[in-house]
């Protein structure tokens, strides 16, 4: 029997449907085991309990993590973990597992510091950032684990450890890039910067003006300067309710841009991307950093999905049109695809090394579908489709945090980083975790 201070649910309790849910819908966990973690104690005792009875461990936080079945297994619930503490004079925060990002903006806010957290607010903090975390402002400071300073984990052997760039320094090398290969992250010191305003939003340009939009943001993009986050999204909005008016039902390419430096110049640098037509929508506008989650309002609800993704050394005119033909207007596709501009400081190495790859690409390519619509094998082809056409501008990677369904082989898992990289990544799991205990993941597998 497991004994712990918070609950422990199981197949047929009141609130195992809700505690085993993950955000990706198109699975149904099923697991042995959900332990509703109270404290780092919990964890513990919640780890041991597995390794003495063979159960594979996955973490939940927020859900948007979990994308590999656990059924029979144990799953540690560490939503209760949702302890933010900010030093506005260090300009530190240390985050709890459960935290959610949006609940670090609000505590940072007050002192005019920002984190480096990613487009949606309700992400947990945690998971993002050992995947590497790509957001508003990592072109301009580098990506979220470049700037951890100290992590507590939960081994496989039940052992809580604190690591940093002094102490146990090759598992917090391993931790940010390798996500939850080596342990469960309970809490995490991270860097806070100075940042209160954006200048940013959208500009949703109809169907006639598609091809004109993404030409030109990708000429356009080859230019900016580091403060300015951009992306290109192709969709094919639903008409609900809940979409606004003006792209309700509609086709639209939509230029996001999040300027992090003076408002004016921010205007300066998105007057080129209103020359390609009239937009439906056009929500750029100076807002408060509380606010970053609006510029690309990403579904605050979980539901059934499809993703991939892939590494673009470039993304010229050729590679629009590629996009343009596959997931275009006229397409009659089933795909959302974004193209995101990466480059800055994403390219530069982190004062203290770390395991995150994707180092070399100067664009994210990353596409997703709603299943049910359009079922899942019609969706896996299209995905295909698209990424085969991409690519010639591939860099042969992938980014583990945007990783879908049909990604955890750990032949695709090892994309994500370069091959010395990899390497001592599964050496380093057979030192901490050689029984493989946390696999229940996009796994990297111990050596030997």
């Amino acid at each position: 029997m497991i004994e712990t201070k918070g609950p422990v649910h199981r197949p047929g309790d009141d609130e195992y449907d809700a505690r085993r849910t993950g955000y990706n819908l198109a699975l149904d966990h099923r697991p042995a085991l959900v332990v509703s973690a109270a404290d780092t104690a919990d964890v513990i005792a919640a780890v041991r309990y597995a390794a003495e009875h063979g159960l594979a461990v996955a973490v939940r936080a927020t859900g948007h993590g979990i994308s590999v079945p656990t059924d029979g297994q144990l799953v540690i619930d560490t939503a209760a973990l949702d302890e933010v503490t900010v030093d506005p004079a260090a300009r530190t925060a240390t985050v709890g597992a459960g935290v959610r990002w949006r609940q670090v903006i609000d505590a940072a806010a007050p002192h005019g510091l920002a984190p480096l957290s990613g487009s949606n607010p309700d992400v947990g903090a945690v998971g993002y950032t050992l995947g590497g975390g790509v957001g508003l402002l990592g072109r301009r400071h580098g990506f979220a684990a470049d700037h951890v300073r100290r992590l507590e984990v939960v081994t496989a052997d039940g052992r809580l450890l604190e690591t940093g760039p002094g102490t146990e320094p090759d598992l917090f090398w391993a931790l940010r890039g390798g996500k939850d290969n080596f342990g469960i992250v309970t809490a995490m010191e991270i860097d806070l910067v100075p940042c209160t305003v954006l200048y940013g939003g959208g500009l949703y340009y109809p169907a006639e003006s598609a091809a004109a939009a993404l030409h030109g943001w990708a000429e356009w993009s080859r230019t900016v300067p580091e403060e300015l986050a951009t992306a290109a999204q192709l969709i094919r909005y639903p008409d609900l309710d809940a979409v606004p008016e003006p792209i309700r039902g509609r086709y639209a390419v939509v230029l996001r841009v999040a300027w992090s430096g003076p408002a004016e110049q921010g205007e300066e640098w998105v007057r080129p991307l209103r020359a390609f037509g009239t937009p439906l929508l056009d929500t750029v506008r100076e807002l408060p950093f509380t606010e970053a989650g609006t510029i690309h309002h990403e579904p605050p609800f979980a539901h059934p999905a499809y993703d991939r993704n892939t590494a673009l050394r470039e993304f010229t005119g050729a590679t629009a049109d590629a996009v343009l033909e596959l997931a275009g207007p006229d397409a009659d596709s089933p795909l959302i695809v974004e193209l995101r501009l990466q480059g800055g400081a994403y390219s530069r190495e982190p004062a203290v090394p770390n395991a995150v790859g994707g180092r070399d690409a100067g664009y994210l390519a990353f596409s997703t579908s709603m299943i049910g619509p359009v079922a899942l094998d019609g969706l896996r082809t299209a995905h295909a489709a698209l990424h085969e056409r991409l690519r010639p501008w591939s860099t042969g990677g992938g980014f583990a945090n945007f990783f879908g369904l049909d990604d955890a082989d750990p032949a695709v898992v090892r994309t994500a980083y370069p091959e010395p990289v990899h390497r001592r990544l599964t050496e380093l799991k057979a030192v901490y975790d050689p029984g493989n205990l946390f696999r229940l993941n996009f796994n990297i597998p111990p050596a030997g």
